[in-house]
């Protein structure tokens, strides 16, 4: 999937949704992730709205949602923050991050594009999909 492509790169994307009741199926975007395997690269950028996550959930662990975001982030930039990830390429990371999983905060599907920047492919989807 990767390569050149008049001066662009194939990127994946996932967004991240939060779920706060599995059984109700509900879920707001709460950030993406952004991979290039061509650069090395993978990103997430998150945004919570907390009011429409206590619109769908008036109980919503809020600070527990927080810390599953940042843990997500933390992941992507690797070294310490990434936990027991600290070791893997930027590539194991990303197909970590989108295993799907059945937890508040869950990745959506995979979408692909070409960009010439992907730090700014990740800004520009949180932008449109997320806030």
């Amino acid at each position: 999937m990767s390569g050149l492509h008049n001066g662009r790169d194939v990127f994946e994307y996932a967004l991240l949704k939060v779920v706060p009741r599995v059984e109700r199926g509900e879920m707001i975007n709460a950030g993406v992730v952004v991979y290039c395997r061509a650069r090395h690269f993978v990103e997430a950028r998150t945004y919570l709205d907390e009011d429409r996550l206590r619109a769908l959930d008036t109980a919503a662990d809020v600070e527990g949602v927080k810390a599953a975001l940042r843990a997500v982030e933390g992941i992507c930039v690797g070294g310490e923050r990434a936990g027991q990830a600290a070791g893997d390429d930027a590539g194991r990371r990303f197909r970590w991050l989108i295993a799907p999983r059945s937890t508040v905060v869950q990745p959506g599907p995979v979408h692909t594009g070409l960009t010439v920047d992907p730090s700014i492919e990740a800004g520009r989807l949180l932008d449109l999909l997320v806030k």
